[in-house]
């Protein structure tokens, strides 16, 4: 399968402002890509690539005011088969996982571990240990959050989103997140590209995905699972773009000052085989300001990530 993604997103500053995304496919899906992954900017600025503590790459940049504008368009290969299934991967005892995995357990900005342990063990604490426990968790944060994208909070965290029972993606992946750590299962979030490919069409504009990865013992060895809370359901056309502890740690873009969206529009869909892909329109004003009028970004102080909450 081909799955063509993209984006053009248009922020405007006010004077040198600084600005790093994490846009690009995620390193360990770099030989899937059937064309450059190459970030253009307008106004053409010089532009640093970097590769983050977590792996992700990253792009820095200096807007020289007014607006900055950055797009890309790719295709990628895709095995298009759905998440794995595993059933029987056990969950792995602390003494025993890899000292770079113990940082997936502790609490972090969105995912407020001392908050939920109590509850976490409350509801979770007789279920079997391994896949099933991670299963359970899912289908429980899947039912516990109603989704709206009117309600997007980019300062909620798991704790918030135990309590108000509302949210977008992200924060069935932060609330899911939480509950594993709690648990002393590893647990990662995750976000990238995931289209309406094998499901219904959403009504939503297109956006980015969260999703979270848990640490468990395969029967091929301990390795990170993909699963999805928002959906409670394995999808099919994964790309991922960025892993870490949570929404700060993937956020697309951090500005150091002031930062508007303007324009955010991002495509998603697989190619029949035969089919000559076509460059993604750049005026999608529909999305556009749907995206801006919903209040789902983050404030653009000095170093903190502009942390979008997407549809998904």
């Amino acid at each position: 399968m081909r799955i063509r993604g993209g984006y053009t997103i248009g922020y405007d500053t006010f004077g040198p402002t600084p600005i790093v995304y994490q846009l690009n496919v995620h390193p360990s899906r770099a030989h899937d890509l059937l064309s450059p992954d190459t970030m253009r900017a307008d106004p053409p600025v010089p532009m640093g690539p970097y590769t983050d503590d977590f792996g992700n790459t990253c792009v820095r940049l200096v807007s020289p005011g007014g607006r900055m504008t950055v797009s890309a368009d790719l295709l990628i290969a895709d095995s298009g088969e759905p998440d794995p299934y595993v059933p029987d991967a056990r969950q792995i005892q602390v003494p025993d996982l890899p000292d770079e995995v113990l940082v997936y357990l502790l609490g972090s900005r969105y995912c407020d571990t001392d908050k939920l342990a109590g509850i976490a063990w409350s509801l979770f604490g007789n279920a079997p240990e391994g896949w099933s426990r991670v299963q359970a968790i899912v289908s429980w944060v899947h039912r516990h959050i109603r989704f709206d994208y009117q309600l997007a909070d980019a300062t909620r965290s798991a704790f918030d989103g135990y309590t108000q029972r509302v949210g977008v993606c992200r924060d069935f992946a932060h609330l899911a997140v939480t509950l594993c750590r709690c648990m002393n299962i590893p647990a990662r979030y995750s976000t990238g590209y995931l289209g309406d490919i094998g499901v219904p069409v959403d009504p939503y504009p297109m956006d980015f995905s969260a999703w979270f990865e848990v640490y468990l013992a395969g029967p091929e060895g301990p390795r990170w699972y993909t699963f999805d809370a928002r959906h409670d359901a394995r999808r099919i056309g994964r790309v991922v773009i960025a892993r870490g502890r949570d929404a700060t740690d993937v956020a697309i873009s951090t500005s150091f000052g002031t930062a508007l969206l303007a324009q955010f529009d991002v495509v998603t869909a697989a190619l029949p085989d035969d089919a000559t892909p076509q460059p993604h329109s750049r005026d999608r004003s529909k999305a556009s300001s749907d995206t801006l009028n919903v209040g789902d970004v983050a404030g653009t102080s000095v170093g903190d990530a502009v942390s979008r909450a997407t549809r998904w």
